[in-house]
């Protein structure tokens, strides 16, 4: 059974870090992209970055572009997402999401619809 289980959430202020953490479980992890989404009340989920297992390829959102940084630890089936110079606007709900690498690729990586696995989502808040 496959299980995706976020952590690292919290509440910040604008200007500090967090990192977040996806434990994956159930599948084997070189064969999925794991995608960090996030959703703040009242919007649409948004893709934030993703990362493809096998050859380590990563993916970002503009928005957070040069402050997030995902990575992936293959030993521990565990994906990180680094966010640096955390504004306001991040403030979401962060979910990690897992699909077979050979469903998506570089201009869909971002379409929550195309994600198989989903975990229940790690709260982030960040204070002006």
């Amino acid at each position: 059974e496959v299980h995706l289980v976020e952590s690292g959430g919290g509440l910040v202020q604008a200007g500090e870090s967090l990192r977040l953490s996806c434990a994956a479980s159930g599948f084997t992890f070189d064969d999925y992209v794991i995608g960090w989404f996030r959703q703040a009340p009242g919007k649409e989920r948004e893709g934030v970055s993703c990362i493809r297992n096998n050859i380590r390829s990563t993916a970002y959102a503009d928005s957070v572009k040069g402050r997030f940084t995902i990575s992936s630890d293959n030993a521990k089936n565990t994906v990180y997402l680094q966010m640096n110079s955390l504004k306001p606007e991040d403030t979401a709900v962060y979910y990690c999401a897992a699909v077979l690498r050979y469903r998506i690729d570089g201009s869909t990586w971002h379409l929550s619809g195309l994600y198989n696995y989903w975990g229940q989502g790690t709260q982030v808040t960040v204070s002006s």
